[in-house]
């Protein structure tokens, strides 16, 4: 059952749950930043292929995460925790994550692509076995609108610091060029530093009593996999029909997580050919995620005052402002760009803080009008969402990249790219993410999840609830 205490979280539980954004801002962080460059630069893949790579590794976690999702249901009723999942991806992660960058330098284009499809297709499943309960703990470690919105607000400045020490010092680990040596260094050393913050974050899923969860009954032993996963699809769709703040929500964040996942892809390309400064990807995240440390706390306060809904708006356009802000790159490209990157910075604070802290209302609400123990659904359809919108941020990179005549390259091979090609970049980085932003507002209106839904403190009951039904007759 969904916690019901008042009491505030102990500082350990809240910073044992921030030290699992290092994980999760490290695998979102450097394989959107540095996966396709890495293939298309130090690989020789074309880029219509390496997007087609990075984007099928997403979908892969379309397919799993509900499945994910409905097994860490089924865990927390039989176990009374969501730990055993985290634990196994945690442990998992970084090995799988070393491989996608341990690609043989010997290997042509196609077996250097098959390589990194596969490796990053398992890394994904393990990072996947955790991030889908880990998402789902807030609605369990706090039931107050307020007070998730404190554990995700300390969740998501450990993220804004994972995306700076990932953004900026994942390249300085690889070192200049595209050695593959150095993008080995970089899997072998950032893996661990990822493991390591998942591992921390799993020990802080609660545990409970054997049957205290009150979640859908387990499905008996003799079930098949294919049955399960049927299940867990069915749960999911269940989830999204029943619930339209999340479908709102949903569909908000995802056009968003397109937006910044092209943007993530599009630095280094960014730096190497528009701003023609190999060190400027690191400026780049600095000036991103300084300001977004920084503001952090005022987008809780915001959140207090106004809801979080309505400071995710504010977020929303600003960010939307600042990608406009950089529309110049195609004509005077200079570290002016640096000025518009801090306030999409101040902006990218809010777009993950606000939204990461509603997903937990949306699962109370869910669990006080239908039942219980659905968190791992919902994470699960979430965790594919954001996942499959980076992927296509990347994919739409890739596109681009493909249609202006983008010339992939080898490890210490150099080539000049065609003018098209530069200026789809630059388009690329600042158009593109403004329309998506300003598109995800049209189903945001509809939310209306507000706190007295949340806080109220007499549950809401299932229209066919016998105590509902009961009072129905009176």
């Amino acid at each position: 059952m969904t916690t019901t205490t008042t009491t505030r979280l102990s500082r350990a539980t809240i910073a044992g749950y921030a030290a699992g954004s290092v994980g999760t801002g490290g695998f979102g962080t450097l394989p959107g930043l540095v996966l396709l460059v890495y293939l298309t630069d130090a690989l020789a893949v074309p880029a219509a292929v390496a997007g087609l790579i990075v984007t099928g590794a997403k979908v892969w976690d379309v397919l799993i995460d509900p499945f994910i999702g409905y097994g860490s249901d089924r865990d927390l009723a039989r176990t009374g925790s969501r730990r055993r999942f985290m634990t196994v991806g945690a442990l998992a992660l970084p090995v799988l994550f070393a491989l996608t960058f341990a690609a043989p330098a010997g290997a042509g284009p196609t077996a250097a692509a098959i390589w990194v499809l596969v490796a990053f297709l398992l890394a994904a499943t393990a990072f996947s076995l955790f991030q889908v309960p880990y998402i789902a703990l807030p609605a369990e470690l706090d039931a107050t609108y307020d007070g998730r919105t404190r554990l995700l607000a300390w969740r998501v400045a450990a993220l804004a610091f994972a995306i700076l020490l990932f953004g900026a010092g994942g390249p300085a680990l690889r070192g200049g060029g595209d050695s593959t040596t150095g993008y080995l260094v970089m899997g072998v050393v950032s893996g661990v530093v990822i493991g390591a913050g998942m591992l921390v974050a799993s020990r802080v899923a609660p545990r409970r009593p054997r049957g205290e969860a009150a979640a859908p009954a387990t499905p008996p032993p003799s079930t098949t996999a294919s049955r399960a996963w049927a299940l867990a699809v069915r749960e999911s769709a269940d989830a999204l029909r029943r619930s339209r703040p999340f479908r709102t929500l949903l569909v908000a964040f995802f056009l968003q997580a397109v937006a910044t996942g092209l943007m993530l892809a599009g630095a280094a390309y960014v730096a190497r050919y528009v701003l023609q400064d190999e060190a400027a990807v690191s400026y780049l995240f600095a000036a991103l995620i300084a300001p977004a440390l920084l503001c952090m706390p005022l987008w809780t306060r915001l959140a207090r005052r106004d809801g979080k809904e309505r400071g995710f708006v504010v977020a929303t356009v600003l960010f939307a402002v600042a990608a406009l802000g950089m529309i110049p790159l195609l004509w005077v490209p200079g570290a002016w760009v640096y000025v518009p990157t801090a306030l999409a910075g101040v902006a990218y604070a809010g777009m993950q803080a606000l939204p990461l802290a509603m997903l937990p209302d949306v699962i109370a609400h869910d669990a006080r009008t239908h039942g219980e123990g659905r968190g791992g659904a919902f994470s699960g359809v979430w965790t594919a969402g954001e996942t499959t919108g980076m992927a296509l941020g990347a994919a739409v990179l890739s596109l681009v990249l493909g249609v202006t005549g983008y010339v992939s390259t080898r490890a210490d091979e150099v080539a000049t790219q065609p003018a098209a090609a530069v200026d789809g970049i630059a388009l690329a980085f600042s158009v593109v993410p403004a329309v998506l932003v300003l598109l995800s507002l049209v189903p945001l209106v509809r939310y209306g999840l507000r706190k007295g839904d949340i806080d109220d403190t007499a549950p809401e009951l299932p229209r066919d609830h016998p105590a509902r039904t009961d009072r129905s007759r009176d």
